[in-house]
């Protein structure tokens, strides 16, 4: 009997929605336990917006190296046991953006929570951007709300927190650090636009960038003065990225 492989999860600070070079998400078929992975698309959190989905099969069709498919949600077109064996068959769940509140409750309704969590027991590969980072966690930074808040809710499949986009929304860095400084959110992992995270059975086994200056944090309470401490910590530049003068080697 073939040996499960471990259960890994990527953090996407980038991807087919935002980067022209497909970079970061080159980088996360690369762990894939399949040369050529299928690849499963989430659009939960824009509410399987048309033109997101539309989006990812333009980009993913255009590989050679996957098999690219939708699960649409809020048209349902499987049934109970068609949509466990579509989830299982995946070996890459991409999470797209979004709301991130929704998402959780669309999936809850739909079972898709414990489908998933059988799912990376298998070996599946589950990743994704903003909303489809946070959704992995036990709570995270987010905006599903309005204002800039803390949801201490996730599928807790990544132990502690995340807060996406850190460097390049308005507020992500004081609001996610007071949460967590606060004890409203545990300890967790902030992303810079254009950096990727991956943790193998629930820890942190590989950080990588897109173009220097994008980092991934490690953000937990200081324990002195009531505040919260961020470490940046060291991305590979993934191979193709921007140099430092922002053009490509």
């Amino acid at each position: 009997m073939p040996a499960v492989p471990p259960s890994r999860l990527a953090l996407l600070g980038g991807g087919f929605s935002t980067d022209e070079d497909g970079l970061l998400d080159e980088w996360m078929l690369g762990h894939a336990r399949t040369d050529r992975p299928k690849v499963g698309f989430l659009p939960t959190a824009s509410g399987d917006a048309p033109a997101y989905i539309e989006r990812f099969l333009a980009a993913f069709r255009a590989r050679p190296d996957c098999e690219p498919s939708v699960l649409p949600l809020f048209r349902r077109e499987l049934g109970g046991d068609e949509l466990r064996t579509y989830l299982l068959a995946q070996d890459v769940v991409y999470v797209g953006g979004g709301n991130t509140a929704n998402l959780l409750a669309v999936w809850r309704t739909h079972g898709v929570d414990r489908l998933l969590r059988e799912a990376y027991d298998r070996g599946t590969l589950l990743c994704g951007i903003s909303a489809g980072a946070n959704c992995w966690a036990e709570g995270s930074h987010t905006d599903s709300f309005g204002p800039l808040t803390f949801l201490p809710d996730g599928l807790g499949l990544l132990p502690g927190s995340v807060c996406p986009h850190y460097d390049s929304e308005p507020g992500r860095r004081p609001s996610y650090r007071a949460a967590v400084a606060r004890g409203a959110l545990p300890a967790g992992w902030a992303l810079d636009d254009g950096a990727g995270a991956l943790f193998t059975e629930g820890r942190l086994t590989e950080t990588v960038a897109r173009a220097p200056g994008a980092f991934v944090y490690r953000v937990e309470p200081d324990g002195v003065t009531g505040g919260a401490q961020e470490r940046a910590l060291p991305c590979r530049l993934l191979p193709g990225g921007l140099d430092a003068r922002g053009s490509r080697p």
